[in-house]
């Protein structure tokens, strides 16, 4: 899913600077992956993400669940992070709506039609 582009966004240097600097992305050796799982553990120096795909969300007792992809990165980029997914998560939901995490609450009881008798 690597795309023959590059992408190019205005980033600050430093918190208090008037110049841009100009980052271009280079995405085009890039490997896309699906988790349905992340597991989030830190040390004092690093942040580290293990995602990995859950084959059986909601299986019953033990699950092995593969770890696909572990990133590692600095608090600040965590917090960069966090921030850009905050906005990207409100933008969807402004578009298209709450997103309920709590699948308890998704899930609609379903209603059985009953055919009238003859």
């Amino acid at each position: 899913m690597a795309k023959d582009k590059t992408d190019e966004i205005s980033v600050p240097a430093t918190p208090a600077a008037t110049q841009q600097q100009n980052l271009t992305v280079d995405d085009s050796k890039v490997s896309a992956g699906y988790a349905n799982f992340c597991r989030v553990s830190s040390t004092p120096e690093e942040l580290i993400l293990d995602l990995g795909l859950n084959p059986n969300p909601y299986a019953q007792g033990n699950v092995t669940v593969h770890v696909g992809q572990r990133i590692i990165m600095n608090h600040f980029t965590a917090k960069r992070l966090l921030s850009a997914l905050s906005m990207a998560l409100q933008r969807h939901e402004q578009a298209f709506g709450v997103l309920e995490t709590d699948v308890r609450r998704r899930v609609k009881p379903s209603v059985t039609a009953t055919m009238p008798r003859s």
